[in-house]
């Protein structure tokens, strides 16, 4: 009988909205499987593929974590559809890890009236560390204007005469990581761009692009652009000999879906602002956390690409939302996911790169902040002092 009053009360204790039983949470999220941005679309394949290891070892409290995947093919009218129906159809959890500025934003009011998570996007806007007017959405990766002003203290500093040329998506993406180039630049910022070039996402190539930037004198040339770009784009200035200082974005700053596509020749010398483990760069060979990453991939990613850096983002992610799915406990109501989501302490997540740590308030959503400048040698990253 006390055994039976126990179980009795634990039960009483469980909490689920939509998309969770007794054996399943059901999240979603739309992703670019087909389109311009369709490279990205990696992030989830491995996200599925981490929640399926998951899945092998029991889930979470003895529920199986299911990720709903649908393709928006990088245009936020359809991502905001494919977002309807994983809410309203598919009745999931939370949205998790959907792909791209505008397609999040796309969907960010509906989310925040119909009170549910948006967590984890995978795009650097600060619109998604808005807690006071936004409070259902919550991004991941260090923010595109702290990133812009980030590159824009180090050409301050290290190159102080540099005459600075940016390419950027015509987008809130690309125009947010400019203003934030400007502001780190200081207050002679205006005079220092010597020429920003803008393009659409749909544009077929950059060629035009970086030809005026070159004719416009830059030394230092800035890439804010998608993969598919910014491969255009180191390939078009090699292919001219022009030798700029370059520096990428940090979500484009990847071997396989940017650096093989332009020519890993043509690539070296690229700076970008690290904040996750490359894989297979010598330094990280003995790191536990990173042969934890290669035996994972070897089980539930044979045969990709482990220069594809979107693979481990991807692992990162997902860890991260199995450590607020854990939080919750047998509490798994939209509410408690979100109080989760906002009282991270201390986690590290161990293919960050060291010195991350992740923490977030109610008031702050910053989750990954820590970002170090490191240089493209041609095969692997250093670190640059």
């Amino acid at each position: 009988m006390a055994a039976a009053l126990a179980t009795q009360a634990h039960a009483q204790t469980k909490q689920y909205g939509p998309g969770v039983t007794d054996t399943e949470i059901k999240i979603g999220q739309t992703m670019p499987f087909s389109g311009p941005a369709s490279a990205y679309s990696q992030l989830s394949r491995a996200e599925q593929a981490y929640f399926k290891s998951l899945n092998d070892k029991g889930g979470i409290n003895g529920r199986k974590v299911v990720l709903i995947a649908l393709d928006d093919g990088y245009s936020p009218p359809k991502s905001l559809e494919a977002t309807r129906r994983l809410v309203e159809s598919e009745e999931v959890a939370a949205i998790f890890g959907t792909l791209g500025t505008a397609n999040n934003l796309a969907s960010r009011a509906y989310l925040n009236k119909a009170k549910v998570p948006q967590l984890f996007v995978a795009g650097g806007s600060q619109a998604f560390n808005d807690p006071a007017r936004f409070p259902w959405t919550m991004g991941w990766q260090p923010t595109l204007h702290r990133e812009g002003v980030f590159y824009g203290r180090e050409v301050a500093r290290r190159s102080p005469a540099a005459k600075v040329g940016v390419l950027y998506q015509n987008d809130d993406f690309g125009k947010e990581l400019l203003a934030g180039l400007k502001e780190g630049l200081g207050p002679d910022a205006d005079q220092r761009i010597v020429s920003a070039q803008s393009f659409q996402a749909t544009d077929p190539t950059v060629d035009s692009q970086i030809v005026l930037l070159k004719d416009a004198g830059a030394d230092t040339l800035f890439l804010f652009t998608y993969a598919k770009q910014a491969a255009q784009a180191i390939r078009k200035t090699h292919e001219m000999g022009w030798r700029p200082t370059t520096y990428l974005t940090l979500g484009s700053a990847y071997i396989g879906s940017t650096f093989k596509p332009a020519g890993l020749e043509a690539s070296k010398g690229i700076l970008t602002g690290g904040f996750i483990k490359e894989a297979t760069d010598p330094r990280w060979a003995d790191d536990p956390d990173v042969k934890a990453w290669f035996q994972w991939m070897k089980e539930y990613m044979p045969g990709a690409d482990l220069t594809d850096t979107l693979n481990i983002v991807g692992y990162a992610y997902a860890k991260t939302m199995e450590q607020v799915l854990r939080q919750c406990g047998d509490d798994l109501t939209r509410e408690n996911i979100l109080k989760q989501a906002a009282n991270l302490k201390d986690v590290r997540i161990g293919v960050l790169i060291p010195g991350s740590i992740i923490n977030t308030s109610p008031t702050d959503y910053n989750v990954v902040e820590y970002i170090k400048l490191q240089r493209f040698n041609g095969t692997s990253w250093d670190e640059v002092e």
